[in-house]
């Protein structure tokens, strides 16, 4: 297990704009933009360090693509994203090396128990995702955020895990996250505390925030407004493992 007492890179709980899908991806935002906004959604995720030789290949390609197919297949997932890691963004992430990951949505914690049994997704995993990855790493939590944080193909999205110090309740990094939340206004953000302990090497809260592109994730750090959200929540955090990526075929600019 990784324990990284130095955090560098705590949550991010900016001010957003409504997400709007370019009309050369209507047809990918189908799954993502009018389904993504469940109010209090169970989140899923799982990130995926895929074998060198599975990415060279293309087989970490076909794994994504087995995972995305599960759109039309499973009843009862309300939205779904697998793609490629953008970036890498504490020690704890570039420790752990996640080349990929998947996000789904839910309305119940039954829906995403359904997922995990049905033949579909169990046919994905035995056939792509256990021969092409090292190593996996997986969280669940309900929404605890009072607004949904809909989705849409070329969103940048920032992903937070988090272990609390020893002596904190995850319910008091929850309770700080909602008032900094409160206090950002529009913020598209999910957060929770985890429910599935097994797969997540200790990890006990996620969070994601939305952003309209990478452009507009990269210009909140530094933001008054974030600073006093990380202060507010800093004295509570151990370990945090921080990492961002982009939804659907929206190209990520050139630099990244």
């Amino acid at each position: 297990m990784i324990c990284l007492k130095a955090i560098s890179s705590p949550l991010h709980l900016p001010t957003f704009r409504r997400l709007t899908p370019t009309s050369s991806l209507r047809a990918a935002a189908a799954m993502s933009s009018s389904s993504s906004a469940v109010a209090a959604p169970i989140e899923h995720f799982v990130l995926f360090k895929a074998r060198p030789e599975a990415v060279a290949s293309g087989a970490a390609a076909a794994m994504v693509s087995s995972l995305q197919a599960l759109a039309t297949l499973v009843p009862g997932l309300a939205y779904i994203h697998a793609g490629p890691v953008l970036r890498l963004r504490s020690p704890a992430a570039e420790a752990l090396g996640p080349t990929h990951l998947l996000h789904t949505r839910y309305a119940t914690k039954e829906d995403l128990a359904s997922y995990a049994a049905h033949p579909a997704h169990v046919a994905a995993v035995q056939g792509h995702v256990l021969p092409n990855a090292l190593d996996i790493t997986a969280v669940d939590w309900v929404n605890a955020a009072p607004l949904p944080s809909p989705v849409a193909p070329g969103s940048a999205v920032r992903l937070t895990l988090a272990k609390v110090k020893e002596g904190v309740e995850v319910a008091q990094l929850v309770e700080k996250v909602a008032a900094a939340t409160q206090a950002a206004g529009d913020a598209k953000v999910s957060f929770g505390e985890n429910f599935s302990p097994a797969r997540a090497k200790g990890y006990q809260f996620g969070m994601v925030a939305v952003f309209d592109s990478v452009e507009e994730l990269d210009a909140v750090e530094g933001d008054g407004k974030v600073e006093e959200a990380k202060a507010l929540v800093r004295p509570l955090l151990d370990e945090v493992m921080v990492l961002d990526f982009v939804v659907g075929d929206a190209p990520t600019p050139a630099s990244l």
